[in-house]
């Protein structure tokens, strides 16, 4: 009897070990072209990443890394950014311009001379402008890390305009990070099994809507995750004004819908805030409102800013940084 039933173990063990390898291997060889949403946020989080000593931004890009994600190069350079090296020296006679935020700002799913930062770069070239635009953008930060990076780290660029670029989701709460276990780092079936599971929760089981959500981080602009938010635009503002430096709050519109738009109410609050510092405001929306939303995607599955909706928010920011560039030149 015990020796049936250790071979009735071994079996259920090596059964399980074979579904879990073919699972495994399906994942890595068939699921995974490139182009999965959720396993290449996951190898950017593995490959890009690290742990922040800084407890506000909790993670960071770490320098010198580079790996392909949803089918584009992605390098950061000896500071940690996505972008060609920049000293914190100025050179004489040129315009810094410091782009703060997320995803969109550093580029997800476009290649990086195709990010509005460099497109915004040539604009000011065709104008005869010698201008230098700096990325900063982390996925995943929200206002609060935006701000930190700055205060910490980005001001040493001695820059002559900096622009916050506001999303929806970034009164959302700055999430723990830990290191990843050794199983999390490996297991791409274990990520991609996640998100099809996240996916029919969310789905099935009357999870909160998105939209439902977003709006409910702002509340009538009183919600703990946006006033948190609003506390660092504010230091964000005195520090700037306190320098010389102007300021340019960026709203860039959610994609999913640009045609009918149901973020007004967010855009709103964020335009108050901007007024109440005295901080100048672009809403970036109307220049997207012409496309098809699906136009502007990266994919179908991944509503980021595609090479098209980039270009399209470059002239945006552009329009409204020209004149602010003029006073400071």
């Amino acid at each position: 009897m015990r020796r049936r039933l250790v071979f009735d173990v071994l079996g259920i063990i090596l059964s399980l070990s074979t579904i879990v390898l073919v699972i495994e291997t399906y994942v890595r060889v068939i699921a995974d072209d490139g182009m999965q949403y959720d396993l290449e946020m996951w190898k950017y989080a593995r490959d890009v990443k690290r742990i922040s000593g800084d407890p506000l931004l909790a993670h960071e890009h770490a320098p010198n890394r580079h790996g392909v994600l949803m089918g584009v190069y992605f390098q950061t350079n000896s500071k940690g950014l996505r972008d060609r090296e920049f000293s914190y020296d100025r050179q004489p006679g040129t315009m810094r311009i410091l782009m703060l935020g997320d995803s969109l700002t550093v580029g997800w799913g476009v290649p990086v001379e195709q990010t509005f930062s460099k497109e915004i770069e040539r604009l000011f070239a065709a104008d005869g402008v010698d201008a230098e635009v700096i990325n900063t953008g982390v996925g995943n930060y929200n206002t609060i890390q935006e701000v930190e990076y700055f205060l910490v780290e980005g001001f040493k660029f001695q820059p002559d305009i900096v622009v916050l670029n506001f999303f929806v989701n970034d009164a959302e709460p700055i999430l723990k990070h830990e290191p990843p276990s050794v199983l999390t780092r490996v297991c791409y079936a274990c990520i991609f099994i996640f998100g099809r599971v996240d996916t029919l929760a969310r789905k099935f089981l009357n999870e909160k809507d998105w939209v439902e959500y977003y709006l409910g981080l702002y509340g009538d602009g009183n919600a703990k995750g946006w006033l948190n938010a609003k506390q660092s635009i504010e230091k964000l503002a005195v520090y700037c004004r306190s320098h010389g430096i102007a300021l340019v709050i960026a709203n860039l519109p959610e994609l999913h819908d640009v045609q009918d738009y149901r973020f007004d109410k967010i855009s709103n609050i964020v335009r108050d805030a901007a007024n109440q510092y005295s901080v100048d405001y672009v809403d970036i929306l109307p220049y997207l409102q012409k496309e098809k939303s699906a136009a502007l995607w990266v994919t179908p599955a991944d509503p980021h800013p595609n090479a098209h909706a980039n270009d399209l928010i470059a002239q945006g920011l552009y329009r409204a940084l020209k004149p602010i560039a003029a006073n400071k030149r």
